[in-house]
């Protein structure tokens, strides 16, 4: 094991009830039709797949991008009012990287990403949102290390691992994802990830996926878990 990458909402911040307030009120307020799957179909999806998710399957009167916009803006405002910082998850992350590389990979937008450290002050020089990967950055289009070509896709999809593995130098299955949903946790295997799962208490994970990672009660099991991984 060489890196760590960290999830952010769900694991470093209880923010998953959040995006479901300010997407539930966005379709509703702009004459959309919210189902009983939709929380959890867009866990994990990257911001153009949530709200063209919005737009097109929940009938959302709006264009994907201003759906993108009203949903960040909003949930930026909720950022700035009380941060739903997770206790205990960024001195988890401040140990960890005592001792090995850090990053994040997520599926919140930038400005999510840049605003919680911005707040928490940590050392996390590698941060990488699902919207920055794929056909429209040019440096991600082909992998380094094994030429993986990435589409740009959210969780379950590994593509946001995949590259954050590859800004760190890390090949993938030399590192361990730290995640809380089944999409997530979905997409740290895809990756070939070493996973551990912090069930996400308000929408659990599938049994099923829990079965193939190790589960951990809370973020702060987490050093001492890796401290007793096998060393190479």
């Amino acid at each position: 094991m060489e890196a760590v990458i960290f999830d952010l909402d769900g694991v470093l911040v209880d923010s998953e009830k959040m995006w479901d307030e300010v997407r539930r009120a966005v379709a509703h307020e702009f004459h959309g039709t919210w189902r009983d799957e939709s929380t959890r179909a867009m866990q994990g999806m990257s911001t153009p797949e949530w709200a063209a998710y919005l737009a097109h399957d929940l009938g959302v009167q709006l264009r994907p991008a201003d759906v993108a916009q009203v949903v960040i803006e909003r949930m930026a405002r909720r950022y700035a009012e009380k941060p739903p910082i997770i206790p205990g998850g960024p001195d988890v992350v401040r140990e960890v990287a005592k001792h090995w590389p850090v990053a994040i990979a997520s599926s919140s937008p930038p400005l999510l990403i840049k605003a919680f450290l911005d707040i928490t002050r940590l050392p996390v020089p590698t941060a990488v949102s699902s919207e920055q990967v794929g056909a429209g950055n040019t440096k991600t289009r082909k992998l380094h290390t094994n030429g993986v070509t990435l589409e740009g896709k959210g969780k379950p999809a590994p593509d946001v691992y995949l590259y954050a593995a590859d800004l760190l130098g890390v090949a993938p299955e030399q590192c361990v994802a730290v995640e809380d949903s089944t999409n997530g946790l979905k997409a740290a295997l895809a990756a070939g990830m070493t996973v551990y799962a912090v069930p996400n208490p308000h929408f659990p994970p599938d049994p099923e996926v829990l079965k193939q990672v190790t589960v951990l009660s809370s973020i702060t099991e987490l050093p001492a878990a890796l401290h007793a991984l096998p060393k190479s």
